[in-house]
C-alpha cells in the first residue's frame, strides 16, 4: 500500500531538491511554459538528459526555496532569480553550453490549433487556393470577409487574407474556419526568457552574439570614448594618439608661420621651400608601382639624351655651321 505524502513533506522535499540544484549548477535558463503539455515536456527532458535538469513548480515555492538557499549558503547572488519567477515559468539547470542548450530546447515545438479566446503568438494568414469545402460552407468566409469563388463544386480562396494579427484574441469564427481548413497556425514549446549565469542575469539574445559582433561593439565603444575624450580634452588611452597628432599639427602650423623650427618640422619646411623634391620622392614609388623595369629603362634613356646634348653643343663651339 502506497504511503501518502503530506503537503509539508512535499515542500520540504522540493526545497531540498532545488537547493541541491542551486549548489550543483551555476547556469540556469528561465523558460516560459505556456501551452506546453506533459508529453511534450517529457520529450524535452529526454533531449536534455545528460548535462541539464528541468525543474517546474509553483512560483511561491521556488521563491521560498531560493530565499532558504541564500540564507543557508550566504550567497545573495541567487536572489536575482526571484524577480524572474513570474508567470508560468520553469528552470533549466545546465552545465553545458548555454547557446547549445537553448537551441536544443527550441527544437521541441508542437503545432497547435487556434482555440477560442487564445492570444495569438503570431500573425495568421490564410493562403489562396482550393479549400476542399462544399459551397454550403461559404458563410464562414463571408463572416470573415474572405473573397472566394466556387470552382468545380468547391470553395476556392482568391487572395491571401490576414485572418488574425499577433496579440489579438482568437474569435469563434476564426477558430472554426481554421479547424475546417485543417490549419494549425500556432506552435508551442519552452521559450527561454532570461539567462542566469553565476549571479549575472541577461537576455537570451546575448547568446546569439558572435565574436565579430563583440569586436564590432567593442570598436564602437572605443570610438565613442575617443570622441568624448577629444571633445572635452580629457586624455584616455584611446584618445592619446589623436591628441599627439593634433598637437603636432598645431605646433607644425606655428613653425611654418614663424621662424621657430624643430627637427620634425625641418623636413616639411624643406619640401615647401623646394617643391621639386616632391618629384624626387615620388619617382621611386612610381617605379615600384609599375614593376621597376620600365621606369628604370625610361630613366636610363633620359640620361643618355642628356649625355648626347653636350656633344652637339661642342660641335657648335668648333665654329662649323651649315652655311659655311
Amino acid at each position: 500500500m502506497a504511503v501518502k505524502t503530506s503537503k509539508a513533506d512535499k515542500k520540504i522535499a522540493y526545497d531540498k531538491k532545488l537547493c541541491q540544484l542551486l549548489d550543483e549548477y551555476t547556469q540556469i535558463l528561465i523558460v516560459a511554459a505556456d501551452n506546453v503539455g506533459s508529453n511534450q515536456l517529457q520529450n524535452i527532458r529526454k533531449g536534455l538528459r545528460g548535462d541539464s535538469v528541468i525543474l517546474m513548480g509553483k512560483n511561491t515555492m521556488m521563491k521560498r526555496s531560493v530565499r532558504i538557499h541564500a540564507e543557508k549558503t550566504g550567497n545573495p547572488a541567487v536572489l536575482n532569480l526571484i524577480p524572474l519567477l513570474v508567470g508560468n515559468v520553469g528552470l533549466i539547470f545546465t552545465k553545458g553550453d548555454l547557446k547549445e542548450v537553448s537551441e536544443e530546447v527550441a527544437k521541441y515545438k508542437v503545432g497547435a490549433p487556434a482555440r477560442v479566446g487564445l492570444v495569438a503568438p503570431c500573425d495568421v494568414v490564410v493562403p489562396p487556393g482550393n479549400t476542399g469545402l462544399d459551397p454550403s460552407q461559404t458563410s464562414f468566409f463571408q463572416v470573415l470577409n474572405i473573397p472566394t469563388k466556387i470552382n468545380k463544386g468547391t470553395v476556392e480562396i482568391i487572395t491571401p487574407v490576414e485572418l488574425i494579427k499577433k496579440g489579438d484574441k482568437v474569435g469563434s469564427s476564426e477558430a472554426a474556419l481554421l479547424a475546417k481548413l485543417g490549419i494549425r497556425p500556432f506552435s508551442y514549446g519552452l521559450i527561454v526568457q532570461t539567462v542566469y549565469d553565476n549571479g549575472s542575469v541577461f537576455s537570451p539574445e546575448v547568446l546569439d552574439l558572435t565574436e565579430d559582433d563583440l569586436i564590432g561593439k567593442f570598436a564602437s565603444g572605443v570610438s565613442l570614448v575617443t570622441s568624448l575624450s577629444l571633445a572635452i580634452s580629457y586624455p584616455t588611452l584611446a584618445a592619446a594618439p589623436h591628441m599627439f597628432i593634433n598637437g603636432y599639427k598645431n605646433v607644425l602650423a606655428v613653425s611654418l608661420e614663424t621662424s621657430y623650427s624643430f627637427p620634425q618640422a625641418e623636413k616639411v619646411k624643406e619640401y615647401l621651400a623646394d617643391p621639386s623634391k616632391f618629384a624626387v620622392a615620388v619617382a621611386p614609388v612610381e617605379a615600384v608601382a609599375s614593376g621597376g623595369a620600365p621606369a628604370a629603362a625610361a630613366a636610363a634613356a633620359k640620361e643618355e639624351e642628356k649625355k648626347d646634348e653636350p656633344a652637339e653643343e661642342s660641335d657648335d663651339d668648333m665654329g662649323f655651321s651649315l652655311f659655311d
